[in-house]
C-alpha cells in the first residue's frame, strides 16, 4: 500500500476514484436522486479544482499493486469549532473488493504519522452511528468517542443521519 498525494494535474483519476469507491460503498445510503445530486456537489470538476488547489485541503491516492483502490481527504485545519490544532479525517473510502485487507489500516497509520510530522494535537473524524464495522476500526486505531451530532444533508436517507464524532489524540 502507498499513500500518493493528489495534485490538480491528478483531477480526472481522483474524480474517477473517488465516484468509483463512495458509490460502490454508500449507494444505498441515499432516497432517490439523492447519490448523483453527491456525486455532482462532492466530486464535480469544479468541486475537485477547488479543493486541489486549497492550501487547506489534500486528497490521497489509496494505492496498492500500482493500482488506486480507494482515497482520502483531509482538513489540515479543521473546520469544526470543539477541538483545537486538529486535522480533520474528511473521507477515507476503499474499493469493496479491498475492504479487509489491511489497506484502510495502514493508510490511516500514514495520515496519523503525517498529522504528528506537521506538529497538529489530534485527528477528528465523522462516522455514521450504525456503521459498526467502521467505528470498530477506528477504534482499534485509537479513535475514541467524542460526540454525536446529525448529518444535514438532502436526500440522505433520515434512518442514517446519526453521527458519532470520534478523537484520536497524538501525544
Amino acid at each position: 500500500m502507498e499513500l500518493r498525494k493528489a495534485f490538480l494535474e491528478d483531477i480526472i483519476k481522483l474524480k474517477k476514484i473517488c465516484i468509483d469507491a463512495y458509490s460502490l460503498n454508500f449507494h444505498n445510503h441515499w432516497n432517490d436522486g439523492g447519490l448523483e445530486w453527491y456525486l455532482d456537489n462532492e466530486f464535480s470538476d469544479k468541486r475537485l479544482a477547488l479543493d486541489l488547489t486549497d492550501t487547506n485541503t489534500e486528497y490521497y491516492f489509496i494505492e496498492h499493486q500500482e493500482k488506486q483502490v480507494g482515497f482520502i481527504k483531509t482538513k489540515i485545519h479543521s473546520s469544526t469549532d470543539f477541538i483545537d490544532n486538529s486535522v480533520e479525517l474528511e473521507k477515507i473510502y476503499v474499493l469493496p473488493e479491498c475492504i479487509g485487507m489491511g489497506i484502510g489500516k495502514m493508510a490511516l497509520t500514514d495520515i496519523i504519522q503525517k498529522t504528528k510530522n506537521i506538529g497538529k494535537e489530534s485527528i477528528i473524524l465523522c462516522v455514521i452511528d450504525t456503521n459498526e464495522n467502521a467505528i470498530a476500526f477506528y477504534e482499534k486505531l485509537g479513535f475514541k468517542f467524542h460526540s454525536k451530532t446529525i448529518l444535514d444533508i438532502p436526500y440522505f436517507k433520515e434512518e442514517l443521519k446519526g453521527m458519532i464524532r470520534m478523537i484520536k489524540y497524538l501525544n
